[in-house]
């Protein structure tokens, strides 16, 4: 049985944006399809999870970057369990490009749920012998996303979960929280940023719909921190965006480049 898991992947014109960079969103829908492969591989496909009454939930999911892919680029995902956390799971994930050279690496933190009763099941439940690469680790293990309570935070804008949003489940998809990020940004600002990390913690989940409220702030202590949230406050999720203004990022690649570090 193999440990980890490998998909090869070209980002193609439809997965960029403006810069010519992959979208947050596209990354986080090709890591959740490498996760997706790893465990049908294992024999744990989506119908035989759904005929057992299970199903995964992210709780957390924490991606840093080295770079950010770029259009054209062939990337190769690898992703492995690193075991179970208490009553929830750790699986991390690797990116790198044709050099073999790391593009980015993310930790993520799922819960196994009985998907009738609604509630978190222990790890013994799972009916399937899973690959654990302990030995491996792409990071720490991440910690919820807490938006700290003197940021100020205003309203962006309203998102309503449609058609183009929502996977077989009916809920919204997890990478598209990302979307919901990025759109809260102005051009301006995000040709002027280059993004370290971004983290975010799940809370609630989204149908087809629903409306979020999309909150952000400004850029504190080099973050910029998102919530989406129903109109009676209810969270769907809690997101931080770690960020390098552009001119920063080109000093820093610059003086790498002089002292060949």
């Amino acid at each position: 049985m193999d440990n980890k898991w490998r998909e090869t992947y070209l980002i193609h014109s439809n997965d960029i944006d403006y810069k010519s960079e992959a979208r947050l969103s596209v990354l986080l829908a090709l890591m959740q399809r490498t996760a997706d492969a790893h465990l049908e591989h294992i024999g744990a496909s989506r119908d035989q999870m759904i005929e057992a009454g299970m199903g995964w939930m992210l709780i957390t999911m924490d991606l840093r970057f080295e770079r950010t892919p770029q259009a054209l680029e062939n990337i190769t995902i690898d992703t492995w369990n690193m075991g179970p956390k208490g009553a929830l799971w750790q699986r991390d994930f690797r990116i790198t490009d044709q050099t073999g050279g790391v593009v980015a690496e993310a930790c993520s933190i799922w819960a196994l749920v009985d998907i009738n009763k609604r509630k978190v099941l222990r790890p013994s439940a799972f009916p399937f012998e899973v690959p654990i690469t302990a030995e491996d680790s792409a990071g720490e293990t991440p910690q919820k996303v807490k938006i700290p309570e003197d940021v100020t935070m205003h309203k962006a804008y309203n998102s309503v979960v449609r058609y183009s949003g929502i996977d077989a489940n009916g809920h919204l998809n997890n990478s598209r929280y990302a979307d919901l990020c990025m759109d809260s940004l102005s051009k301006e600002e995000i040709g002027k940023l280059r993004i370290q990390s971004f983290k975010i913690t799940y809370q609630h989940e989204a149908l087809a719909g629903d409306e979020i409220e999309i909150y952000r702030s400004e850029i504190v202590d080099g973050m910029i921190y998102f919530k989406g949230q129903a109109s009676d406050g209810n969270h769907y999720f809690e997101a931080q965006l770690d960020i390098v203004k552009y001119n920063e990022f080109l000093k820093a690649a610059q003086l790498r480049a002089a002292y060949k570090i």
